[in-house]
């Protein structure tokens, strides 16, 4: 690519006089800067490597970086990261690829239940290994989280279909039997409301005739149940009326609470979250400052069901299960 091109597209300013007129590729990490490359980075330690390794071009947006070599391009941008996602989108002119904008728990399932990802690239959430893995994959569908990134590449990114809705024939808590596509599933670990989650991931599949295996499905990351005594040793389910919901989100402890409103009214649940975290419907959450005190609350507080925020099963005890959920 000819520097002049490269400036229309960042809409940059090269700071230098440069000799060279053209580079060959572009990357951000110094390693993998070749002779001719184009570097982009607002590390001087890094933009030193990169010009060691031969590259012909830097693209920055801090002031305060000193050029060094005023025969490599230096090319000033107000935002490396708008100016990098601008130079992807370029690229991808020549390509037929589609970018699909998932949310965390769509996109667990679609890891769970997906047999063949050959032909699926899934983006980081960090925009230069976003920005390596675009640039390098041939790929024709790309898979993302990261909803500001995901349209800078593509400002109408595809989303899945929101008002999807699977057939629920039975369900409690932590098991769900569902209808999809003709089948029923009986009583899988998956509580109720992830069900609608795995139907878009479902109906996406079958868009564009994704292998998958609905035998696959458990619990998400995002909602992992473990009943427990009260010496937070693994239990089996009739052997105990305790149960550790460890969530990663806020939005399914207000769903499951709201499931047991409406289902359970007998049973007592609490709320376990680091200080200050604001639960909506929750006055007051038991706060926890570390792993330890997160252990004495499970062993004293009165509950049936507590939901624990920003931990995960790890916390308990490390002895031989006699049952497992998952």
């Amino acid at each position: 690519m000819k520097i002049e091109d490269l400036l229309n597209l960042t809409d940059g300013t090269v700071m230098s006089e440069p000799t060279i007129t053209a580079i060959n590729s572009v990357t951000v990490y110094p390693s993998k800067v070749e002779e001719g490359d184009l570097f982009i980075s607002n590390e001087s330690e890094d933009i030193a490597k990169a010009l060691a390794n031969g590259a012909y071009a830097i693209i920055f947006s801090d002031p305060d970086i000193k050029i060094s070599d005023d025969e490599v391009a230096w090319i000033q941008v107000k935002d490396i990261q708008k100016a990098s996602f601008r130079l992807i989108r370029y690229v991808l002119i020549s390509r037929e690829a589609n970018f699909y904008l998932f949310n965390e728990h769509e996109l667990s399932f679609l890891k769970m239940v997906v047999t063949q990802k050959n032909n699926i690239e899934i983006l980081p959430a960090d925009w230069r290994k976003m920005f390596e893995k675009v640039l390098n994959s041939n790929a024709k569908m790309f898979v993302g989280t990261n909803d500001e990134l995901m349209k800078m590449i593509k400002p109408d990114v595809s989303i899945l279909n929101k008002d999807a809705s699977c057939e629920i024939i039975t369900d409690t808590l932590f098991k769900t039997t569902f209808k999809i596509n003709g089948y029923i599933y009986q009583e899988k670990d998956i509580t109720p409301f992830h069900v609608d989650y795995l139907q878009r991931v479902v109906e996406f599949c079958d868009k564009h005739h994704l292998p998958y295996d609905l035998d696959r499905v458990k619990y998400t990351k995002h909602f992992v149940p473990v009943f427990i005594d009260g010496f937070l040793n693994v239990m089996n389910p009739s052997k105990s009326d305790k149960v550790a919901i460890f969530t990663d989100n806020l939005k399914d402890i207000n769903k499951a609470r709201e499931y047991v409103r409406y289902n359970g009214a007998w049973v007592k649940t609490i709320v376990m979250t680091p200080p200050k975290t604001k639960v909506d419907g929750v006055d007051r959450p038991n706060w926890y400052e570390g792993v330890d005190e997160a252990r004495e609350i499970l062993k004293n507080a009165y509950f049936n069901y507590a939901f624990v925020y920003a931990l995960d099963k790890g916390m308990l005890p490390k002895i031989r299960e006699e049952y497992s959920l998952f």
